[in-house]
C-alpha cells in the first residue's frame, strides 16, 4: 500500500469520514448504558436480555477487530472502512426499529461486526492519508472531536430520554443513518482507493475460534435472556467449552504461519503487564459503567438527564488528563503513570462502593471532596424536588 491515499486537497474530507465514523461508536458506546433502562421498559427486556444488548456488541468487535484490521491492508483500507461504515449503518436502522429484544440483541451483534471493520481503519486511514510532518495534527483533531462526542453524546441522550420518555433510545441508533450516509459520500466521492496488499493472509480460523470461545464463555455467565439465574451446571458446561475453544485457539495461533494474535508478544513482559492491567481496569469499568446508570434510574428514581451528568466529570476528566499523558509520559516514564492511575481508580471505586448506599447522585464518579461535588449534589436534590 502506498504511504497516502489522498491527495492534498481530499485529506480533509478523510479525516472528516474518520471523525463522523469514530462519532457513530462513541455515541452508541457512552449512551447505552444511560439508554438501558428506558430500553428494558420500552421492551419488557430482562436484565440478561440488557447484557446481551452490550455483549453482543463488544463480544463481535473484541473478537474481529484485529481481522478487521488485517482485512482492511488486504482489500484496501477505504473498501474495508467503508463496508464497515455500511454494516454498522443498517445494524442500527435495525436497532432503531427493533420490535423486540432478541431482534436488537441480533443487530448489535452486527453492529460490533461492522465496528470490527470500521475502529481499526478509523486512525489507519489518517495515518495514510496524512504525511508524518501533519499526522500528529490530524490525530489530534481527530482525538479532539472524539472527546467532544465522549462527552456531549450521553448529556444529549440523556436529556432527550428525559424529555421525549422510554421511547427515544430509538433516535440514539437512529441518529448513525445521516452521520454514516455522509461518512460514506465523502469516502466514495472524495477520496481515492488505496492499493491492497495482494499477498496479504487472513486468519479467518483463529477470528472464528476466538468468537466462539468468547460467545460461549459469555452464554455460561449471562443465560438465555430470562429472568431465571442460570444454574450452575448450565454455567460450567458453557464456560467449559468456551475455554477448550480459547485453548484451540491458542494452540492455531502458534502453528498459524499469519497468526490474528501473534503469541510471541506475550514475551515481552511489559506488554503481558500492560494487557493485564488494562484487561483489569476495563472489566471493573465496563461492569460499573453498566450497572451504575440502572442502579440510579430504576432503584435511586433519578431521571437520565441527571444522570448524563453526574457521569459528565468523568469525560471531562478523560479529555483533559489524556491531552497531558503523553507529556507526562516522556518525562517520567510510562510505568509511574501506570501504577498511579491504577491505584486512584482503585481508590474512586472503593469511594464509589462505600459511598452508594448513601443513594446520593452526587457521589458517583465525583467525590464530594471534588469541585464538582457540590454542583451535582445540588442539581440531583433540585430535580427531586421537581
Amino acid at each position: 500500500m502506498t504511504q497516502d491515499i489522498a491527495s492534498p486537497q481530499s485529506r480533509r474530507f478523510v479525516l472528516l469520514a474518520a471523525i463522523l465514523a469514530s462519532s457513530m461508536g462513541f455515541i452508541d458506546g457512552s449512551v447505552i448504558s444511560i439508554a438501558i433502562p428506558a430500553i428494558r421498559a420500552d421492551l419488557g427486556a430482562t436484565l440478561a436480555d440488557a447484557q446481551w444488548v452490550s455483549n453482543g456488541y463488544l463480544l463481535f468487535l473484541s473478537a474481529l477487530i484485529l481481522l478487521g484490521g488485517a482485512t482492511g491492508d488486504r482489500f484496501g483500507l477505504r473498501n474495508v472502512f467503508g463496508l464497515g461504515i455500511a454494516v454498522f449503518v443498517a445494524a442500527s436502522i435495525v436497532c432503531a426499529l427493533a420490535p423486540t429484544p432478541l431482534v436488537l440483541v441480533i443487530a448489535r451483534a452486527v453492529q460490533g461486526i461492522g465496528a470490527a471493520f470500521m475502529v481499526p481503519g478509523s486512525l489507519a486511514i489518517i495515518a495514510k492519508a496524512y504525511p508524518r510532518a501533519e499526522r500528529g495534527k490530524a490525530i489530534g483533531m481527530w482525538a479532539a472531536a472524539s472527546s467532544l462526542t465522549t462527552i456531549g453524546g450521553p448529556i444529549i441522550g440523556g436529556f432527550v430520554l428525559t424529555a421525549l420518555g422510554d421511547w427515544s433510545w430509538r433516535l440514539v441508533f437512529a441518529i448513525n443513518l445521516p452521520l454514516g450516509l455522509l461518512a460514506l459520500a465523502l469516502l466514495w466521492f472524495r477520496v481515492a482507493p488505496d492499493h491492497p496488499e495482494v499477498g496479504r493472509k487472513l486468519d479467518v480460523i483463529g477470528a472464528v475460534l476466538a468468537t466462539l470461545a468468547l460467545m460461549l464463555i459469555a452464554y455460561g455467565l449471562t443465560g438465555d435472556g430470562s429472568e431465571s439465574v442460570p444454574p450452575l451446571s448450565h454455567t460450567i458446561a458453557w464456560c467449559g467449552a468456551g475455554l477448550v475453544l480459547a485453548a484451540a485457539f491458542i494452540v492455531w495461533e502458534g502453528r498459524s504461519p499469519h497468526p490474528m494474535l501473534p503469541l510471541g508478544l506475550f514475551a515481552n513482559i511489559g506488554f503481558s503487564g500492560a494487557n493485564a492491567l488494562t484487561f483489569a481496569l476495563y472489566f471493573a469499568l465496563g461492569g460499573t459503567m453498566f450497572y451504575l446508570p440502572m442502579t440510579m434510574i430504576g432503584g435511586w428514581g433519578e431521571s437520565p438527564a441527571t444522570v448524563s451528568l453526574v457521569l459528565l466529570p468523568l469525560g471531562i476528566s478523560l479529555t483533559l488528563l489524556s491531552s497531558l499523558s503523553g507529556k507526562w509520559a516522556d518525562r517520567f516514564g510510562p510505568a509511574p503513570l501506570i501504577a498511579a492511575g491504577s491505584l486512584l481508580v482503585a481508590a474512586a471505586f472503593a469511594a464509589l462502593g462505600l459511598t452508594a448506599p448513601l443513594r446520593d447522585a452526587g457521589w458517583p464518579c465525583c467525590p464530594r471532596s471534588c469541585c464538582w461535588g457540590w454542583a451535582w449534589g445540588w442539581w440531583c436534590r433540585r430535580s427531586r424536588r421537581r
